[in-house]
């Protein structure tokens, strides 16, 4: 049988979720909660001991393609577009002084 709610746990959930809830709201999510814990309990009756666990509904492992370099090594054409250049590296002002 699953957990029973009462009045106690409601306010330690209020508290937590920093919630203000009023008397009838109180009687409702108590409710709520409660039919969410027995069908959880429901869910705990049925027999999965040959099933499988499922990570993902899709059977496809890895789709993603692989990495292939298609620019090249453009060292002298990427540092022609600069305005100053010293050791292969990009020269810019100094910003921190």
């Amino acid at each position: 049988m699953a957990q029973i709610i009462n009045d106690e746990t409601i306010e330690n959930v209020c508290i937590l979720a920093k919630l203000s809830l009023t008397e009838e709201a109180k009687s409702a999510a108590k409710e709520d909660m409660q039919k969410m814990l027995d069908y959880v309990d429901k869910l705990n009756e049925l027999d999965t001991e040959d099933v499988e666990p499922l990570t993902h509904i899709f059977g496809d492992e890895n789709v993603f393609r692989e990495d292939v370099v298609t620019n090249g090594d453009a060292k002298e054409a990427m540092l022609a577009n600069a305005p100053k250049s010293k050791e292969w590296q990009y020269q810019v002002p100094k910003t921190i002084g």
